[in-house]
């Protein structure tokens, strides 16, 4: 058996600290090929982006890809809505789930898979700010741990 390989571009940090991530789905993503170029280069933000299921489509809104510097008249507006590739039952089950109280769709990190650009999308539900806090303080538990260990083994 063949292992997979992909190359990540770009991930959202902040939608795992924002959101607690329940499931996760791979989509692919209709571009232009100076939008490819300037992925392939790393010029991806998914920062504040999220996506949203209408006419029977997902749409990724906010999702910023710098122009391609020898792209000229060919470059698209960075910040456009960009339709994702999926299944019609992966969109029905994903309409199913974003219907429900508080749930919404984030793109999670970009990344090439046999040389596309895929997505992907996180079902996600927000989290209160006694959940971050909770995270923080076990992140520096951890860090504390790791750094004793340390140095006991010096």
């Amino acid at each position: 058996m063949v292992k997979e390989s992909f190359k990540v571009i770009a991930q959202n940090k902040k939608a795992r600290h924002e959101y607690f991530i329940e499931e996760t789905i791979e989509a692919g993503i209709v571009l232009s090929g100076t939008e490819v170029k300037s992925i392939r280069q790393g010029k991806l933000n998914l920062k504040d982006s999220y996506a949203t299921v209408s006419g029977g489509e997902v749409i990724l809104s906010g999702m910023h890809i710098s122009p391609y510097e020898q792209g000229n008249i060919y470059n698209k507006d960075p910040l456009r809505n960009r339709k994702l590739l999926l299944h019609k039952s992966e969109i029905n089950r994903l309409l199913g789930l974003i219907q429900q109280k508080g749930l919404t769709l984030i793109p999670t990190q970009a990344y090439l898979k046999r040389g596309m650009v895929k997505i992907e999308l996180g079902v996600a539900r927000g989290k209160k700010l006694y959940d971050k806090r909770d995270d923080i303080a076990a992140r520096d538990a951890k860090r504390e741990i790791d750094r004793k260990i340390k140095e006991q083994f010096r």
